[in-house]
């Protein structure tokens, strides 16, 4: 499973860049406001600043709902740096966007996907990836994870080769049941990535040995 961040804060990013497990950026325009990001030229800079710090595919997301204005931001947002994954809404002219774009050798990520259908049609349109929204569907009482696995066996069965990006991620858990059900990627806060760490066991266990190397060495100094 790949990990990606879901934030635009450059700190974070970085932090998680150096953990060494990192795998790409997704933001949004939500994101972007909370950093105090605003204006067009200032939001085109912010990718280009993530792209320098991560290796691998960072989504840019279109503002535009209309076809012509899809197509005419996919293509300005894919030109600012290779790792730009253009991130395209779940609707009508969406999907049409993603067939162009699929034509055109540019990457995709079709977001806002709550049904195993809009995932079927993204795949059929030539997204690169799918972003199902887990946690939203849990705040709804709808089992995010189960359209995860739904949606692993429709590409499976037909080889489709477009990954499914779990996102709305709210914590360690949701990463672990979307591995375990074949998600091919986790976008998630930096905080549910480094949850991962802690295990009480993990901490009784080190202090245990810390403890016992200090018992050690001190019978050492005394011999």
């Amino acid at each position: 499973m790949k990990f990606f961040i879901d934030t635009a804060s450059l700190a974070q990013i970085k932090e998680a860049q150096e953990l060494g497990v990192l795998d790409g950026v997704t933001t949004n325009p939500s994101l972007m406001a909370k950093e105090g990001i605003s204006g067009a030229n200032a939001v085109l800079k912010h990718y280009v600043d993530i792209c320098s710090i991560v290796d691998g595919d960072v989504s840019a997301e279109v503002i535009a709902t209309d076809y012509d204005g899809i197509v005419r931001e996919g293509e300005h947002l894919a030109a600012l740096h290779p790792n730009i994954v253009v991130k395209v809404p779940m609707i009508r002219d969406g999907v049409k966007a993603l067939k162009y774009f699929s034509n055109k050798g540019i990457r995709t990520n079709c977001t806002l996907i709550f049904s195993a259908g809009q995932a079927l049609l993204a795949a059929k349109a030539g997204a690169t990836y799918v972003s199902p929204f887990i946690g939203r569907l849990d705040d709804v009482s709808t089992d995010g994870v189960q359209l995860i696995e739904q949606i692993r066996v429709i590409y499976d069965n037909y080889a489709y080769p477009t990954e499914i990006l779990a996102a709305s991620i709210r914590h360690p858990m949701h990463i672990i049941q979307c591995a375990e059900v074949g998600a091919d990627v986790a976008t998630c806060p930096l905080s549910a990535i480094t949850a991962l760490f802690d295990h009480p066991l993990t901490t009784i266990g080190l202090e245990k040995f810390l403890s016992d190397h200090q018992k050690a060495a001190q019978k050492g100094v005394k011999a």
